[in-house]
């Protein structure tokens, strides 16, 4: 065996089985010591919301933390910094007052709590039942104002403004070219509409728990993939059947 990139979502994908989670941790740990596997959590929370998260549950310590939906990148989540690199990269062409100030025309947008905005991050809250109208009408009202954006809707509630370069998808790429791990050797495991980026990436095996939301279920669906397992299992339990479908950890 080799060692592999293990790239998971936290909340309803990793999190929501204690039992599994437990299983799931003691085969990385070792698998990490024996063959250097790298972890990384891919996260929609903010550096503020995973570490209320590691309080409550035992994660293992990452090699590298993804947050505010792939917008910040942490080598060592225990400080406040987030690497000055991919934030160079994620810059180009964002204006956040002119997003912030576009968005102020839609009523249906509300703000998300302060602790979830971002330099290269603005989220608001938008029910459902109007985003189907909202989304396209702001889309366009930012294309109209010049601004190279990307909104990203999930969970029928949460909507996050990034730059066009920034998501969960091209962060993990930016570190496994970094690492230089091969494509073959990199897991995804995701459950929300905020995850599809991490599917979008080309060769990368993904695994897809088998409590999944059904905007992620539904563009599966439309873009198939050979190298996509959905699981029957749910939280950890699904990751780890979908690692022993691709023969990336052999459980007993």
């Amino acid at each position: 065996m080799t060692g592999f990139l293990f790239v998971t979502d936290l909340d309803r994908t990793l999190v929501g089985d204690d039992n599994a989670l437990k299983t799931l941790n003691q085969q990385l740990t070792d698998h990490r010591q024996k063959y250097g596997t790298k972890i990384v959590y891919a996260t929609g929370r903010s550096l503020f919301l995973y570490r209320q998260l590691i309080s409550q549950q035992s994660l293992l310590p990452p090699d590298a933390l993804i947050t505010s939906v792939g917008s910040e990148i942490y080598f060592n989540p225990n400080e406040d910094i987030f690497d000055s690199e991919w934030a160079e990269i994620i810059a180009h062409g964002w204006n956040r007052s002119q997003v912030i100030s576009i968005a102020g025309n839609f009523s249906y947008l509300t703000h998300q709590p302060r602790s979830e905005q971002g330099l290269f991050k603005i989220s608001y809250h938008l029910s459902d039942s109007v985003a189907s109208v909202v989304l396209p009408q702001l889309k366009l009202a930012l294309h109209e104002s010049g601004l190279d954006v990307k909104l990203i809707y999930s969970g029928g509630k949460d909507l996050d403004i990034l730059p066009q370069k920034a998501d969960k998808g091209l962060a993990v790429e930016f570190l496994r070219q970094k690492w230089r791990i091969d494509e073959i050797n990199t897991v995804v495991c995701g459950d929300s509409g905020n995850d599809i980026s991490l599917f979008m990436v080309e060769n990368l095996r993904g695994i897809i728990v088998g409590n999944a939301m059904s905007e992620l279920r539904e563009w599966h669906e439309a873009n198939p993939s050979d190298i996509r397992y959905i699981s029957t299992g749910k939280y950890a339990a699904g990751i780890i059947e979908g690692l022993q479908y691709f023969r990336f950890i052999l459980f007993s």
